[in-house]
């Protein structure tokens, strides 16, 4: 989805209606226009920049204000975003001011920034653990467990997964080049669990083993890859960060001539997860 000068497209919803421009290639930051009282909330540490009349709150949990407010309702919701690898915080950008303003966050790593307004995917989005950047306040940050059996055991990334849910703009951080596939009912597409970075609710998740000895122990990838049917929309990246944090580190430990992280050169975690 191409995000032009400040797309914006009037709806009522729960969430706040706010303006954006997507800015940058391989290192993108999404600047968001607020008109007064509205709000953005963002992960701990996206933070680029913002106009002076826009103030900077730091909430426990996902900041969505539900009617399941109270001290247990935050709770609950700052234990699920410990679970998929967040900060128990999150902090709320709302302009107090008149007039436009505007206030900027950016990836931590070279990718690329998905919006996605979720009323336009039935409600509902599923993707990798780490991949929430801001989203219009309102929006619910929870987590996603995969229920197979297998899948739990062996599905490394993709086991734990955030789930965004609500009517308003999100922001998702994807690592490399995104692609995005919309699958019939019925038709699959096998993508290593790492690259696998978001999906609709109505694609079915499982795992499905490598064939071949040679390919599973030699073939440099993992034991198991997703395999997704559709229908639905599903979204991929070229670079996980852990792939890329793996290249780095065998590089620093002089290793760097190992060519496939999965390998069983690469360690028993390599071997099941594929992406490190």
């Amino acid at each position: 989805m191409a995000a032009g000068p400040w797309s914006h497209v009037a709806r009522p919803g729960l969430s706040d209606d706010i303006d954006f421009e997507i800015k940058g290639q391989e290192l993108q930051f999404v600047e968001i226009e607020l008109d007064p009282g509205e709000s953005a909330v963002a992960e701990a540490g996206a933070f680029v920049w913002k106009d002076a009349s826009i103030d900077m709150t730091t909430v426990f949990g996902d900041g969505s204000g539900g009617a399941d407010g109270g001290f247990m309702g935050k709770l609950l919701g700052a234990g699920k975003r410990l679970v998929t690898g967040e900060s128990l915080f999150t902090t709320v950008f709302t302009h107090r001011g008149s007039g436009k303003a505007r206030v900027a966050f950016a990836s931590p790593t070279p990718g690329s920034i998905l919006p996605i307004r979720l009323a336009d995917v039935g409600g509902t989005l599923i993707c990798q653990k780490d991949s929430f950047l801001a989203a219009a306040k309102g929006v619910s940050i929870g987590v996603a467990f995969q229920r197979r059996m297998m899948t739990g055991l062996f599905g490394g990334e993709g086991f734990i997964m955030q789930k965004l849910e609500g009517d308003g703009w999100v922001f998702v951080q994807m690592g490399g080049t995104l692609v995005e596939r919309e699958l019939r009912p019925g038709e699959q597409l096998h993508v290593d669990t790492g690259c696998l970075a978001a999906f609709t609710p109505s694609i079915d998740f499982d795992l499905e083993m490598v064939r071949g000895v040679k390919s599973m122990f030699f073939g440099g990838e993992g034991v198991f890859f997703a395999r997704l049917t559709g229908p639905g929309k599903v979204w991929i990246q070229s670079l996980p960060f852990a792939r890329l944090a793996g290249r780095m580190m065998a590089a620093a430990s002089g290793g760097g001539g190992n060519r496939g992280e999965g390998s069983v050169l690469g360690g028993l975690g390599d071997l099941i997860g594929g992406n490190d």
